[in-house]
């Protein structure tokens, strides 16, 4: 009776709204825009301001109307909407539209694979389909992997346990692919995977940990890898406070420029993340001690040293070698017009002015 009711419970959760569901314009409603694609691009390095990174979207989405076939654009929709939402939505609900509309375009943008497509059409069934997926796919498979998995998550074990298949054979593709694409991040995911499965769904925290480790040895550069360590595998491990400390402190004091400057606006998106973890520390950890001093420091910019102009030496000086400290001494700070003049040739034949008057 009890696995009725459990069942029941699931199939009535499960019947909410699809992932993809987001409507996409047509080019008809789009107008055509003069280098929109340099438009786009520029909003696009200016993500980490919202308001550029939802101007660079309408650009972008406005560019993927006109043509549904460009993978380019299709990707940026993809990460874009999934960085929206994980960096710049604080409620849940606003976070689950911005995947769903990330889900929406990784789905039309997977499907620029026509194998991958006819594979869908015939079977139905993404897990197989995900086989067809080549290196030109690799982007959009991992951040449609990503929202997906973000989403499932979001909206209950049952959507959850309803949409993994999927996510892990996108990701497991890419694997294959391409294993170290974007910073690590296959490891990355098995990493919060493995961590973040039910202990009856298959937890697995010590491999979870050796998918962090390798992920951060992959590229130290992202500072998600370290933010999602402390914030799946320390938690699942109530002993592991002080990877918790030190991995948060560690993002907290890094400093972006000295990191990868293409991943600037997800540094920084990661910092606030671990802010707010390292402030909800007590919650997370039954009768948590003293934060301990941060001991592994992350690598900063050096400091601009600014070259102090030397003044060469007069071309008719010659070199000074008295003075251990390089200056030129008062012997030899001399020029060959003054040594003439204060000097006597040594053959000289004349005889002191004394001599002089005793001849005369």
């Amino acid at each position: 009776m009890r696995n009725f009711l459990y069942i029941g419970m699931l199939s009535l959760l499960a019947c909410g709204k699809k992932p993809g569901s987001y409507e996409i314009k047509t080019a008809a409603e789009s107008s055509a825009t003069d280098n929109l694609s340099e438009k786009a691009e520029a909003q696009w390095q200016n993500r980490s301001d919202k308001a550029e990174l939802e101007a660079a979207l309408a650009s972008y989405e406005t560019l993927f109307a006109q043509d549904s076939t460009n993978r380019e654009v299709a990707t940026r929709l993809v990460r874009g909407w999934y960085f929206y939402g994980d960096a710049y939505e604080p409620e849940l609900e606003a976070k689950k539209t911005a995947w769903d509309k990330a889900i929406t375009f990784g789905m039309q943008c997977l499907s620029i694979n026509e194998e991958y497509a006819a594979i869908l059409a015939k079977e139905g069934k993404r897990e197989d389909a995900a086989k067809a997926l080549g290196k030109d796919d690799v982007p959009c498979a991992y951040w449609t992997a990503s929202a997906l998995g973000k989403w499932a998550k979001s909206s209950g074990l049952a959507t959850t346990l309803k949409h993994i298949g999927a996510a892990k054979a996108y990701i497991a593709q890419v694997e294959v692919v391409e294993p170290t694409y974007f910073h690590g991040a296959v490891n990355r995911y098995w990493g919060a995977y493995y961590s973040g499965l039910p202990s009856f769904a298959g937890q697995d925290l010590e491999r979870s940990k050796n998918e962090f480790d390798k992920s951060i040895e992959i590229s130290t550069d992202y500072l998600g890898t370290r933010v999602l360590l402390a914030d799946y595998w320390a938690t699942k491990n109530q002993d592991q406070i002080a990877v918790f400390d030190e991995q948060l402190q560690y993002v907290i004091a890094s400093d972006v420029n000295a990191l990868d400057p293409e991943l600037i606006p997800e540094n920084l998106a990661e910092i606030e993340k671990a802010k707010k973890l390292l402030a909800q520390r007590s919650d997370k950890f039954i009768d948590a001690p003293a934060i301990a001093p941060l001991q592994m420091q992350p690598p900063v910019v050096p400091p601009v040293v600014e070259e102090v102009a030397v003044e060469e030496a007069p071309a008719d000086v010659k070199e000074c070698s008295h003075n251990e400290d390089g200056t030129i001494c008062d012997e030899c700070n001399v020029t060959p017009e003054a040594v003439e003049e204060t000097v006597a040739p040594e053959d000289s034949t004349s005889e002191p002015a004394e001599n002089a008057e005793t001849k005369e």
